[in-house]
């Protein structure tokens, strides 16, 4: 099709022009950083934690009850819940994935590391941990049974620095400190505490709403007791959790019933729960969006029936010269598409401008170049779908009735 009858239309209706191309840049420029925004809160809710989601609870519980040593307590504690039917395990832990609170220790390859080479989320687990979360191990073994402590045991050892402690790291964290190499058997460093390396698990996302290395993480042998972590009970059949967490509870009541249950909880619902705000932004941003494009073809529907209206006789000439009503809805969907095209290349440069803004106020990674194929796509489709009804009541007009409108 010609276009050239077109670009002279348009420059007479520079204004109406110019107000539809700037409504379209600034839809384009805004829904692309708007998706990109979308994919990272999604990308971030549906991250792995690299443990057993569905077959885990906890149980909190408040007060040390009638048992001054909260140890012994614990280990009855524990008895009890592996007794327990439907109970696959059960242990002690300070933290689990993302949960707000966290426990962290920087590591480094030699000692007092001037800027160490990363930080990593500590675990302190006792035995059966990682068979407890599942986790995969893939180089090395578990800890060995002397090499347990407990956590009291390590807080009044003056000496702990120096005689260091085996440790446990995460793939992703052994990379990082050996990048290309292999992390089994070497010694890496907390302050001057030497950690000697002798397993790595495939995966184990650290605790709170962290950004960026979600997966650096290490288990040390420190065995908690109830008051200073949390029971974690993994089941041998998820459709009975509820039922299960019930009666571990009561048989946590039957040991002591002097203690306070605290919080009684699936690790689905914990997860549910820290990730609720990215889940509303989402929403958020998704009814932006939607709004933003509502509006532009509102705008463009708009714009396109006033112009029909308007050029009634001139659609009246062309029909009566033997324009067929497919030549009248190219030419409005054409003229659409330019103006949409026009739009589009000043929204690309407006939504790189913002992320620019955003990088640098909200330390935002740069928006990957796919994102604008995909928000140009979006509004030439939205530009089409929107002209189509005033442009086929633009070809529906009879050459006669055009020519008696003169």
């Amino acid at each position: 099709m010609d276009i050239r009858p077109i670009l002279s239309t348009l420059r007479r209706h520079k204004t109406a022009a110019a107000l539809i191309v700037l409504e379209i840049a600034l839809t384009c420029a805004i829904v692309c950083n708007a998706l990109f925004l979308i994919g990272q809160r999604i990308e971030k809710i549906n991250q792995p934690s690299g443990i057993a989601e569905t077959e885990l609870m906890e149980i909190r519980l408040r007060g040390v009850g009638k048992q001054v040593n909260v140890e012994a307590r614990t280990r009855e504690d524990l008895a009890a819940l592996r007794s327990v039917p439907g109970v696959k395990s059960a242990v002690t832990i300070n933290q689990l994935p993302f949960r707000r609170n966290s426990w962290n220790s920087s590591l480094s390859r030699v000692p007092d590391q001037e800027r160490p080479t990363l930080s990593a989320s500590q675990y302190f687990a006792r035995e059966g941990t990682l068979d407890t979360l599942g986790l995969k191990l893939v180089a090395g073994s578990d800890f060995q049974p002397g090499e347990y402590r407990e956590y009291s045991e390590v807080v009044a050892d003056e000496t702990a620095d120096s005689k260091g402690s085996s440790v446990i790291l995460t793939r992703s964290a052994a990379e990082k400190l050996y990048p290309g190499g292999d992390a089994l058997g070497k010694t890496v460093y907390s302050g001057r505490m030497p950690l000697r390396v002798t397993g790595v698990v495939e995966a184990l996302a650290r605790p709170g709403n962290v950004e960026g290395d979600t997966h650096h993480s290490m288990l040390l042998p420190i065995r908690m007791s109830y008051d200073m972590g949390f029971y974690l009970i993994r089941v041998t059949d998820p459709a009975r959790r509820d039922e299960v967490l019930k009666a571990a509870v009561a048989a946590l009541e039957r040991v002591d019933s002097s203690r306070m249950v605290g919080a009684k909880l699936t690790y689905e619902q914990v997860r549910h729960k820290t990730f609720a705000n990215d889940r509303a932004m989402v929403g958020l941003l998704i009814t932006v969006c939607v709004a933003l494009l509502v509006v532009t073809a509102l705008g463009i529907v708009g714009l396109a029936s006033f112009w029909v209206q308007q050029r009634t006789k001139q659609i009246g000439i062309r029909r009566a010269l033997g324009a067929t009503r497919s030549q009248i809805l190219r030419y409005f969907q054409t003229e659409n598409f330019l103006l949409a095209t026009v739009g589009i290349v000043l929204g690309m440069l407006m939504a790189y401008t913002i992320n620019l803004w955003l990088m640098n106020n909200y330390e935002l990674p740069r928006m990957p170049i796919s994102y604008l194929p995909i928000g140009a796509v979006l509004l030439w489709l939205l530009g089409q779908v929107a002209v189509f009804g005033p442009a086929r009541r633009a070809a529906a007009v009879p050459p006669a009735v055009a020519t008696r409108s003169a």
